[in-house]
């Protein structure tokens, strides 16, 4: 047994130095790095070496098994029927570590203590944008301390239990999760122990201040600095050439904010099972499948934007609600954009381009370049970029292909389209409020200016002609008040 304890901690400390120089050489070189440790039992005595058992560090997939774990070799002060630790890494666009534990029939000193299992769980994962990091499902069964049921708090709640005046026990000590997302810098922490024998006496041989710990379980994820990603600002619309009936358009709208491409496989939810959308006769569907809710916003203040005004429609729905393709088309700028959130574009067969903005998670088919028809699920509600705060929605703009020398402000109101296609019918995009410039450049909404401008009504057959001067008053805007007036 002792030999075992050795090779163990000679694993240990390899394996840890490999983790260090793989992180180091990672952050050196601008990539994400993982790091996990997986541990079911850790024996710290004062001047001697410490003694481990189950213990893993990498490679991914990695897992150990032990089974009849004593210390010392009669078992007096920790016996554990069977331990196991295993741990996975994934290095990439989005870096992720997991590291668990699980040790069944634990007892310590000779049954002062007994446990019927504590198992640890901790996961990390970091984004071009977030990291997240967890713990709260590690979980301690059975606990017996000095002959009475000890009930354990949940996970993320340090509870500590006195064991006479020889000892004090901790359980799920240092259980955290650290979030940090940071502009120079994604890094995720998450650390439990599960259990934590201090002595504060000498107690059955061993010194004061030993130290036995059941559980650990580390994992760490560090995303590169956003210096290295393969980040752009999007420069401002320069007009193009309007696009011919069923052209493609090459080049995406480029939408205000900064972007980083690409979608993080942590970011990507299975398609759901039971989803039916209902189509109009021309092949559109409403974009958000299931309740929901909106109102008719377009060209509202916004102050966010260099042009000033909301570009499209909010659309309510709970978190996680599937989004659907509103038309047969092709998916493309999929990732992130400091205003949308996590967002995409489809742009239908007829060179029509739609932006939905805000998600949660994209689906499988949320691929660049990806084939898709009406009805397919995308990507799911959500509240990324600056709906950060605010309820779920999706951000939902139309794009004709007509209005493509408009750039980005090449939109119209997608209301009475929602409507209609709420109720599987169709309706033209001539119909569309737009907005367009007048004559100082700046946005307004509406038509153009009438040819001809309706003064009054009456019927002039009881008249005798014109009162002197009231053309005049009517057309400065004086007079009776009934001046000019144009729909906006």
């Amino acid at each position: 047994m002792r030999f075992l304890f050795s090779r163990l901690v000679a694993v240990l400390v390899a394996g840890a130095a490999a983790a260090l120089v793989a992180v180091m050489a990672g952050e050196a070189a601008g990539k994400p790095a993982t790091e996990a440790t997986a541990a079911a039992v850790r024996i710290l005595v004062a001047g001697q070496p410490p003694v481990s058992g189950a213990e893993v560090v990498g490679p991914p997939g990695a897992s150990t098994d032990v089974t009849g774990f004593a210390f010392p070799d009669d078992g007096s002060i920790v016996r554990i029927g069977s331990a196991s630790g295993g741990v996975a890494t994934q290095p990439g666009a989005s870096a992720s570590a997991e590291a668990l534990t699980t040790s069944l029939a634990i007892t310590l000193f000779d049954g002062e203590v007994t446990v019927a299992s504590v198992s640890t769980h901790a996961t990390a994962a970091a984004g071009v944008v977030t990291a997240t990091a967890e713990t709260s499902s590690s979980q301690i069964q059975g606990l017996v301390v000095l002959g009475q049921d000890t009930p354990v708090t949940a996970a993320g709640q340090v509870q500590q239990v006195l064991l006479a005046d020889w000892g004090s026990l901790e359980l799920l000590v240092a259980t955290n999760a650290t979030h940090t997302a940071g502009k120079a810098r994604k890094h995720a922490e998450a650390s439990v122990i599960g259990m934590r024998l201090k002595l504060l006496a000498e107690h059955r041989g061993l010194p004061v201040g030993s130290e036995i710990d059941i559980g650990v379980s580390e994992a760490s994820a560090v995303q590169a600095p956003e210096a290295k990603q393969s980040s752009v600002t999007s420069p401002a619309p320069k007009p193009s050439a309007p696009i011919a009936r069923g052209e493609q358009r090459e080049r995406p709208i480029l939408e205000p904010g900064k972007s980083v491409p690409g979608t993080p496989a942590d970011l990507v939810r299975p398609l759901p099972v039971d989803v039916q959308p209902t189509l109009s006769t021309k092949g559109y569907v409403f974009p958000v499948y299931g309740p929901s809710t909106f109102g008719d916003t377009f060209g509202a203040p916004r102050p966010d934007l260099v042009s000033g005004w909301h570009h499209g429609e909010d659309i309510l729905a709970p978190l996680g609600t599937p989004l659907l393709a509103v038309a047969n088309g092709t998916v493309h700028t999929v990732g992130w954009n400091d205003i949308g959130g996590w967002r995409f574009w489809l742009r239908d067969e007829l060179g029509n381009e739609f932006y939905y903005a805000h998600l949660s998670a994209y689906s499988p088919f949320a691929v660049e370049g990806k084939l898709v028809r009406a009805g397919d699920v995308l990507g799911f509600v959500g509240t990324s970029g600056d709906a950060e705060g605010g309820p779920p929605h999706l951000h939902f703009e139309i794009h004709p292909a007509p209005l493509t020398a408009l750039g980005y402000d090449g939109v119209i109101a997608p209301y009475p389209y929602l409507v209609a296609w709420k109720r599987a019918q169709d309706v033209p995009f001539t119909e569309g409020r737009v907005y367009v410039s007048d004559a100082n450049g700046l946005p307004r909404v509406g038509a153009p200016a009438p040819g001809a401008v309706l003064l009054q009504v009456s019927d002039v057959s009881q008249t005798s002609g014109l009162v002197p001067g009231a053309l005049e008053r009517a057309l400065s805007g004086g007079g009776t008040g009934q001046g000019p007036s144009s729909r906006g």
